[in-house]
C-alpha cells in the first residue's frame, strides 16, 4: 500500500483485492462501505479502518466519493480495526511530513467502535471469522436460507463465495501463528481446518506467494 491520499469518484466500486502490506486508511471526506475478512462497515469522515497483512476487502463509494489517507501500519495492537479519531486534519497534515509519526497520531488518538452490518451475509462472515471450519450448509438451514441463495447473496455482498471466503479466513489464521510456531505444519493444518498439510500449503501459497516455511518466525 502507498502511502499518500486517493481520491475516489460518486459510486466507484473497487472490487475484491488484497493488500501485502498491512497498513491503516483514514477518511477524510466522503466515504464508502467496505466488505472484507472483518466484516463489512460503513465508513465515514473521521474514520479509520485498520487492515492486516494479506487481508482482502472491495469497496463501494458513496454520491461524495470520498478522499482517503493511507498509512503505514505501525504495529500497535488497538484491539478493534475500526473507530474514530479526534482530528483527521492534524493527521493528514503531519503525514506531508511524516507518514509514520502520523500513524503513531492515529493510533493515540483512536476511539475503537464494533458498528457492523447485520445482514445474513454479515451475520455468515462473523460466524466464520470467529470457526472458520463452520459447515455452510448447516450454518444455511439453520437461518433457512437456500444453499443457491446463500452463495448468491454473500457474494453480492463480499464479492467472493462464502467457501472461498472460508478458505481465505482459514489461511490468513494459519499465517498468523506461523511465526513462533513450533509444532508440525500437519498439525497446524488440523487446528486451522484444512484436510491435511498439502491442502494448506497450496492455500498458504496461493494467498501470498510463498510456503508456509517460509513465515515461520
Amino acid at each position: 500500500m502507498t502511502t499518500g491520499i486517493t481520491v475516489h469518484g460518486a459510486f466507484e466500486r473497487m472490487a475484491r483485492h488484497r493488500h501485502g502490506e498491512a497498513y491503516v486508511a483514514l477518511v477524510l471526506a466522503g466515504g464508502y462501505m467496505e466488505a472484507g475478512d472483518r466484516g463489512r462497515l460503513r465508513v465515514e469522515a473521521g474514520q479509520a479502518v485498520f487492515h492486516g497483512q494479506h487481508e482482502s476487502h472491495l469497496n463501494e463509494f458513496f454520491r461524495a466519493g470520498a478522499r482517503v489517507l493511507n498509512l503505514p501500519s505501525t504495529g500497535a495492537d488497538i484491539g478493534q480495526a475500526f473507530g474514530q479519531v479526534d482530528d483527521p486534519d492534524a493527521i493528514a497534515r503531519l503525514a506531508e511530513r511524516d507518514p509514520d509519526e502520523a500513524a503513531r497520531l492515529l493510533c493515540r488518538t483512536f476511539r475503537a467502535s464494533t458498528v457492523r452490518l447485520g445482514d445474513w451475509p454479515d451475520l455468515l462472515a462473523a460466524a466464520l471469522a470467529e470457526d472458520p471450519t463452520l459447515g455452510l450448509a448447516e450454518w444455511a438451514d439453520t437461518m433457512g436460507i437456500a444453499p443457491q441463495s446463500l452463495s448468491r447473496g454473500f457474494h453480492r455482498a463480499y464479492g467472493i463465495s462464502p467457501k472461498r471466503y472460508r478458505l481465505e479466513l482459514r489461511t490468513l489464521q494459519a499465517l498468523r501463528q506461523l511465526p513462533g510456531w513450533q509444532g508440525s505444519m500437519a498439525t497446524l493444518a488440523a487446528e486451522t481446518g484444512f484436510a491435511d498439510q498439502a491442502h494448506l500449503t497450496r492455500a498458504v501459497v496461493a494467498l501470498t506467494g510463498r510456503t508456509p516455511t517460509r513465515w515461520l518466525g
